[in-house]
């Protein structure tokens, strides 16, 4: 029986690890408001489900001041990308899909 990872598979924290995983080369870090914006999500509720995402080692997060001016910048860890990977390979074997 295949297993999904529960942290990943709800959809909002789905959708945040498709788009790191996708937007982020190993390294690159993500402004907020700019992963914000990629996903149409308000401040909140992207900052609840990145808290999950961290807490399971699969994001980390970065607080710096751009100048005066108080920057979160966002990475997906070498974890989050293994984890995501498993997760689109499992999700695949079940749907029936190669790759």
């Amino acid at each position: 029986m295949i297993e999904l990872d529960p942290v990943i598979h709800a959809p909002a924290r789905l959708r945040i690890m498709t788009t790191l995983d996708e937007a982020l080369e190993e390294g690159d870090e993500i402004a907020f408001p700019a992963l914000q914006k990629l996903l149409d999500m308000t401040p909140g509720n992207l900052t609840t489900h990145l808290a999950k995402l961290e807490a399971a080692g699969y994001v980390s997060s970065t607080k710096t001041f751009a100048g005066r001016k108080p920057t979160t910048l966002v990475t997906i860890t070498p974890t989050g990308r293994e984890a995501f990977h498993a997760y689109r390979a499992q999700l695949l074997q079940l749907l029936g899909g190669s790759r």
